[in-house]
């Protein structure tokens, strides 16, 4: 074997505290200064779309769905170490192409109609269902570009599956005993690990699926720290999970909150507003030009009205970009991709239309990220006299004949997604005299139009599923191009060259050479532009400081096991 991975020293063992794993909040006493209960709340600027961990599709739901469901593996602190997490431990053979993952005893999912009364434990076969749903062709699977074409046996049984799960399984997933199970992988894959942390392989019990299959989305049933207590079009509202299985570094049995709250906000003003008058805990996005509804003014400061807050920032592992239906008849020809590419000032954008937020993408889609090259790629600049140059040589001179379009933006009036858009918009019809029609919506109206073939273009991003350059591209795999799935290549772009680079990529174990795969693949969506990146930003979280122990991570994501609320005592 080539290595071994232990989870003990950092994600303690299942025992629960001396008070007992079914006592309430109000009868638990916390060591190290902890403190049980208390309600968390904050606003999502969308409404989440799902709380199933394979049809997650979105940050908005993930942030949901990842308090309720745990993958096998997970991510810790600030830097995103890999741990386990439902699993105990795993093994890798020395050709890195067989993974035995050992289930952590003592996890269970949470009590549920479906399993009779009964209590049920976490055994290998609800990781083998998991896994082989994730693999799934069902229109609900939007998670199955991870494992289609890694997994030995993932795409046969992908292609077999586009209405129901085939008895037969997925072949390289095999259950050894209720607390072994082993994945074996058509080629080494360097990310694998990383992979498994994914929100979206949320271990799943079959019972759950089988009885609720019609309506999931209104019952998680998972081994996550907290359970659904109840959810509307208004907010969702989570409870403690009285069984969890973690533990921290004191011996109190996690997580500390009574309940998370999340409600959406209507527009940006209100959810700073409300955060003012402490009606909530965070604030995840926070505009310039907006910060006065937050702190308040020097007087409200001097009179001590403003609410004790702390910031918490970290550079975002996202890029936002601007996105093209590539085999469309207004955007088939890679001549008029380049010209809106070179159309594009991405410092006019942020300077003048975001008052400073954010950073221009300046070079390929892969932002900013430890371990990746993003000097090797040389991105577009923004050059008036080419793009109108190409725009002319594509059939369009001065923009002649090219039709308006509507450019779909799932944003609210005045936010920076709809700042961005009017700039792009205005940029466009001065260089090439290009009309477009911004259409705000919100994410599912936009995804109904790329699917049905209505959008032509559209504004959207990318967060890091795991922190790893590979995740960006995987976008214009074309292999993604005709899943059912809109999360990966909805712009159906297909590219030989950058197939056989990604392909050779996902099987180099040399990093150098690992590298220089993926930067070649970076440098092919600069030069065919099947997308315009537009910029990156910081992840700035703003938090009552009631809350204790929070941490942002690059990747966006909410860690809310280990936070606790304690008061301020009143002077």
């Amino acid at each position: 074997m080539r290595k071994l991975f232990f989870g003990a020293t950092i994600l303690l063992s299942a025992l629960l505290t001396a008070c007992g794993g079914d006592a309430s909040t109000d009868e638990l006493v916390a060591k190290g200064g902890k403190k049980y209960g208390g309600d968390f709340s904050f606003m999502s600027t969308e409404k989440a779309s799902t709380l199933f961990p394979t049809s997650t599709a979105d940050q908005y739901s993930a942030r949901i769905v990842s308090q309720i469901f745990e993958p096998l593996m997970a991510y810790k602190g600030s830097d995103l170490a890999v741990v386990p997490a439902v699993a105990e431990s795993f093994t890798v053979s020395d050709d890195a192409k067989e993974y035995t993952f050992k289930i952590r005893k003592g996890v269970r999912f949470h009590d549920d109609p479906c399993f009779d009364g009964k209590e049920r434990e976490v055994k290998a076969a609800d990781v083998k269902f998991t896994l082989e749903l994730a693999c799934s062709g069902l229109p609900t699977n939007q998670v199955s570009y991870l494992l289609k074409n890694r997994i030995v046996g993932a795409e046969e049984f992908y292609n077999k599956s586009s209405e129901s799960l085939p008895s037969s399984g997925v072949s390289g997933i095999e259950v050894i005993d209720d607390y072994t199970i082993k994945i074996k992988l058509k080629d080494a894959v360097p990310s694998f690990e990383r992979i498994m942390a994914h929100t979206g392989l949320g271990i799943v019990a079959k019972e759950s699926y089988e009885k609720y299959k019609d309506d999931l989305n209104n019952h998680p049933v998972g081994t996550g720290p907290f359970t659904l207590k109840n959810k509307s079009d208004e907010k969702i509202v989570l409870e403690r999970n009285p069984n969890y299985w973690r533990v921290d570094d004191f011996g109190n049995q996690l997580p500390f909150l009574s309940t998370v709250t999340v409600t959406f906000a209507q527009d940006k003003r209100s959810e700073l507003m409300a955060f003012r008058n402490s009606e909530i805990d965070m604030v995840l996005e926070i505009p310039v030009d907006e910060i006065q509804n937050i702190l308040g003014t020097l007087k409200d400061a001097q009179e001590g009205k403003n609410v004790r807050h702390k910031v918490d920032s970290k550079k975002s592992l996202s890029i936002l970009y601007i996105a093209f239906a590539c085999e469309s008849d207004e955007f088939s020809d890679v001549k008029v991709r380049q010209a809106f590419n070179h159309a594009i000032d991405r410092n006019e954008i942020v300077d003048n239309w975001l008052e400073g937020e954010g950073w221009p993408a300046t070079g390929g889609i892969v932002p900013d990220m430890a371990g990746y090259d993003n000097e090797a790629v040389k991105g577009v600049k923004p050059n008036a006299d080419k793009a109108r140059a190409l725009l002319s040589s594509a059939g369009f001179p001065n923009g002649k004949g090219f039709p308006v379009l509507d450019f779909y933006v799932n944003g609210k009036e005045g936010s920076s997604d709809h700042m961005m858009a009017k700039s792009i918009k205005a940029q466009l019809k001065e260089v090439l005299n290009v009309d477009l029609n911004i259409k705000l919506c919100s994410i599912e109206e936009r995804e109904a139009a790329i699917a049905d073939g209505t959008a032509k273009i559209w504004r959207a991003g990318w967060i890091a599923d795991y922190p790893d350059a590979e995740n960006f591209l995987n976008l214009f795999y074309g292999g993604n191009a005709s899943n059912q799935q809109m999360m990966v290549n909805s712009f159906k772009f297909k590219n030989t060259q950058y197939d056989e680079f990604y392909d050779a990529a996902q099987s180099e174990n040399d990093p150098e050479k690992r590298m220089k795969l993926l930067t070649q693949c970076d440098q092919i969506i600069v030069d065919q532009a099947p997308v315009m990146p537009i910029l990156t930003d910081d992840h700035i979280v703003m938090i009552n400081a009631r809350v204790r122990d929070f941490q942002a991570n690059s990747m966006e994501s909410l860690n809310l096991t280990d936070i606790f609320i304690k008061e301020f005592k009143k002077d």
